[in-house]
């Protein structure tokens, strides 16, 4: 028997040739504990563990699980291209993401869009003095590079806008080798571990510190970014644009309203015209 220390959501571990492998929790899938498991497995060893009772539920599950669904996963631990919940059906992205809108069953998904970059976004709480950008983007690279094993190269941008920092991941399909480590399953580890509801076996979130100061993050907004732009079509916006319609109409009545009133007590009526 032997630890995976890189994803506790996993059964039956042993030693293969000198390398602890267990099977994913819910797929059944041999995971190599020497590196970040894929996001697709570990999305569905969640969803096992919520029906079972295996894991306590988080008080913010709702928030925090937002998108989270029982995925369809390959052999090799990726996302089926096409994703299900009974009758109704979407496209995802490599990131497992939904890119298209949702159909019923017979809609097709002729591939596996990859997600070239992803942009971490974060909000720290209100502070004084803003950290020092310097030492914020010596932490997060060397962070990502040795607890999520991704190649630096990979990190192409540390920015920090009090309050905001962001951290652009790009990898495509060009350059991503077998042995690399996929952003999205980089960002989905990083994600659970600002969260507090790390991955690794030690249970341990990310502990941000700069310049030996402990910071604390308000907020984690993760965006994605395809190789082919994504399928949506207007009727997801149409309720967006009909509220906004509304309220530009309603406002243009209440200052044509305004101005009559006005106008008649100055003691004369004149026609406004709109």
């Amino acid at each position: 028997a032997c630890v995976c220390l890189k994803n506790k959501r996993v059964t039956n571990c042993r030693m293969e040739s000198g390398q602890c492998r267990c099977d994913a929790i819910g797929s059944g899938a041999t995971v190599d504990c020497n590196t970040l498991t894929s996001k697709c497995l570990l999305m569905k060893a969640e969803v096992m563990g919520s029906k079972s009772g295996r894991r306590e539920k988080p008080k913010d599950a709702f928030e925090d699980t937002d998108g989270l669904y029982d995925p369809e996963c390959e052999n090799s631990g990726a996302f089926k291209a096409k994703q299900c919940n009974g009758t109704t059906c979407w496209c995802v992205n490599t990131a497992g993401v939904r890119r298209t809108d949702k159909h019923d069953t017979d809609l097709k998904c002729n591939q596996l869009v990859r997600t070239m970059w992803i942009i971490i976004e974060m909000k720290h709480a209100e502070r004084d003095t803003p950290l020092n950008a310097e030492s914020l983007k010596k932490f997060f690279t060397e962070t990502i590079t040795s607890r999520y094993l991704l190649n630096g190269r990979y990190i192409t941008n540390v920015l920090y806008e009090k309050p905001y920092i962001t951290i652009d991941l790009k990898q495509n399909s060009s350059e991503k080798s077998s042995d690399d480590v996929d952003i999205a399953d980089v960002a989905y580890y990083f994600e659970k571990d600002v969260k507090g509801q790390s991955i690794f076996h030690n249970n341990v979130g990310l502990n941000v510190s700069i310049d030996n100061e402990p910071v604390k993050l308000e907020k984690t907004v993760v965006y994605y970014v395809d190789e082919i732009a994504p399928e949506f079509s207007m009727k997801s916006q149409t309720p967006g644009l009909i509220a906004v319609i509304v309220v530009v109409v309603i406002a243009i009545v209440a200052a044509i309203v305004v101005l009559v009133l006005t106008r008649r007590r100055k003691g004369k009526y004149v026609k406004a015209e709109v």
